[in-house]
């Protein structure tokens, strides 16, 4: 049965932040994710989620300013002393949590060999001090129709990188959203790259809300999943059509009873 995590950035907006541990316990979800928890004191994160007795399987590690544009900072050469000093500040946010893994965002560049070579570098660094801390580190692909510009696009350009960077604990982040806008052939990918796949997470294409809500069909692909042994869990990171609750009708197969 495939495992959901709820996404506290995206799921229940009508909350503060730290209401949605909660909320997301109400509705089901034995887990939790969230993008940027550093707006928040890391005890006051732990507090909630211990609280409410969801464990928490991921979050992003620090990713720039997204107000001045950034969307990630591990290609950028100029901003290597940053990523680095992110990774330090995104392990503590983790292990007050209890959250095994922590995803990098490589950001907005021109293509290059140097952009390449810082964020494999980058990925050296970070999975290096994330082993250290017993934590997995995911790299994650992003399309260009959310995001014009970012860097890695697909599921080849970032298992290159991986390879590149060459650690044990570094996985591929698949977020089925974004890659069925660039890749489609989703079961067959996933299937073929589950050995790599360190983290799931889910959208409907093309509005990113909810299964049930546009292409792709969920009650394939999920069954799909379970089948060919994913057992990690798949976090669900989407913007609510309408009312969130109403809205997780899809997803009570797979969540406890509330």
């Amino acid at each position: 049965m495939p495992k959901l995590a709820a996404n506290l950035s995206l799921l229940f907006p009508q909350l503060d932040f730290l209401d949605r541990f909660a909320a997301a316990a109400r509705a089901g979800f034995r887990a939790v994710e969230y993008q940027f928890p550093y707006a928040w004191a890391q005890e006051a994160v732990a507090e909630r989620a211990r609280a409410a007795g969801v464990e928490v399987v991921l979050h992003n590690l620090p990713a720039g300013d997204a107000a001045k544009g950034d969307r990630g900072i591990a290609c950028l050469p100029q901003r290597v002393t940053e990523f680095r000093e992110g990774v330090g500040r995104a392990i503590e946010y983790a292990q007050a949590a209890g959250c095994a893994r922590l995803n990098c965002l490589a950001g907005i560049a021109p293509a290059g060999a140097r952009q390449f070579d810082t964020l494999v570098g980058n990925l050296r660094y970070a999975a290096a001090r994330l082993a250290g801390a017993g934590l997995v580190l995911t790299l994650e692909p992003v399309n260009t129709r959310t995001v014009p510009g970012f860097y890695l696009t697909n599921t080849r350009q970032a298992l290159e990188a991986l390879d590149a960077a060459g650690a044990d604990n570094a996985f591929l982040q698949y977020d089925i959203f974004h890659m069925q806008i660039m890749e489609g052939d989703l079961a067959r990918t996933i299937e073929r790259l589950l050995p790599r796949i360190g983290h799931l997470q889910l959208a409907d294409v093309p509005g990113r809300h909810e299964p049930g809500t546009g292409e792709i069909n969920f009650g394939f692909l999920l069954q799909h999943i379970d089948r060919i042994g994913y057992g990690g869990w798949i976090g669900c990171e989407y913007n609510p059509l309408g009312d969130t609750s109403e809205g997780l009708a899809w997803a009570k197969p797979y969540l406890r009873q509330a």
